[in-house]
């Protein structure tokens, strides 16, 4: 029996970088995706998408766009990936993250239900941010605490940390999900209702909750885009790299190879999760070592710390990959240093790149 596939968001980023792993295995597979302005520079098919993968051109949070892609009948997998990713950005337009992440997946699932078409299975591809500032040890008693979003006044005081307290990586078998930013709300809502549905209709489900992805293919001309890609070309130009707070904040950056390693397994080996899986590098990495690293690729100034602040970003994050191990049979084989080298290979080599230095 012919098996499909539908991604949505599917000409994004990562949904370029799956397109071929999973038109590999699918015999027919469709991207839907309004190439949205704020990723595609033109609003035409990415040459990275395989050439097997159909697009239709849409937006999830319309119906008769949705009538358009189950015409056809029920899909076996769905990817889903579509959503609006600022988490700055998700303050100051609030109403179209959740139109898109929230929204968009209602409309999703209303369409199955309306068309008759229920999917075998569904991978959500969620976030770190559901995790906010995520839980901290007491460095004397060993007690475990969710401190909450840094107020305001301890920005302005620049005391990043919370007093006598160290982080820990975050594990969805363990840590409670409490976001900060409304990007991370609504990507913790997406989660909460896609459980519901897919308990209702006997549909697999997979959740995975992504670190900071990076790699080849990243837009240049979206400025939420993430800070590799904008560290790089601040390097590449010759600039010092400007590193906000101490220079400690730190992240887990996961290549995006690796990231579609992962989805791509969760879509064709099946089953369901009991608990969302983290995926990243398993490495925790400062701020500053990663503008260092990457300064020494460009042979830039060395970075600069400015002591700056960006209301809503949170301190430490970084995750546990034993439940993407043991359930996916996965591994990041890609390291930081590597992961780099590739990605200003690529942005070297890019007209894009060379336009916007």
């Amino acid at each position: 029996m012919s098996k499909k596939c539908l991604v949505t968001g599917g000409a994004g980023f990562i949904g370029c970088a799956i397109s071929t792993l999973l038109a590999d295995h699918f015999d027919t597979v469709v991207a839907v995706d309004n190439l949205h302005p704020q990723i595609h520079e033109r609003a035409s098919r990415p040459l990275a998408l395989d050439a097997r993968v159909k697009l239709v051109i849409g937006d999830i949070t319309n119906e008769e766009v949705w009538s358009e892609i189950l015409a056809q009948g029920a899909y076996d997998v769905v990817v889903h990936l579509a959503a609006e990713t600022g988490t700055g950005q998700s303050l100051t337009e609030a109403t179209r993250h959740a139109n898109v992440n929230v929204v968009g997946t209602t409309r999703m699932l209303d369409a199955f239900v309306r068309h008759g078409a229920m999917p075998d299975r569904i991978v959500l591809s969620s976030s770190r941010a559901v995790y906010g500032e995520g839980a901290w040890k007491d460095n004397a008693t060993g007690t475990v605490s969710y401190p909450g979003q840094r107020p305001r006044k301890m920005l302005e005081e620049k005391l990043w940390d919370f007093d006598g307290k160290s982080s820990l990586s975050f594990d969805a078998r363990y840590t409670e999900p409490r976001p900060i930013s409304i990007y991370g709300a609504t990507k913790l809502a997406q989660e909460h209702i896609l459980r519901c549905w897919t308990q209702s209709y006997g549909t697999d489900l997979a959740i995975l909750r992504l670190q900071n992805v990076y790699g080849p293919g990243q837009s240049l001309t979206n400025s939420y885009t993430g800070i590799v890609p904008l560290f790089a070309r601040v390097a590449k130009g010759g600039g010092a790299i400007p590193v906000f707070e101490d220079g400690a904040i730190t992240r887990d950056f996961v290549f995006i190879e690796d990231v579609a390693s992962a989805i791509s397994l969760s879509a064709i080996n099946g089953g369901t999760s009991y608990v969302p899986i983290d995926v990243g590098s398993g490495m925790t990495t400062s701020i500053l070592e990663l503008a260092k690293l990457i300064s020494s690729i460009y042979g830039a100034p060395t970075p600069r710390v400015n002591g700056l602040y960006r209301e809503g970003d949170v301190r430490h994050a970084s995750c546990n990959i034993e439940t993407a191990r043991q359930e996916l049979t996965w591994e990041p084989r890609t390291s930081l240093g590597d992961g780099l080298m590739k990605l200003c290979a690529w942005l070297d080599g890019s007209a894009l790149s060379r336009a916007h230095i």
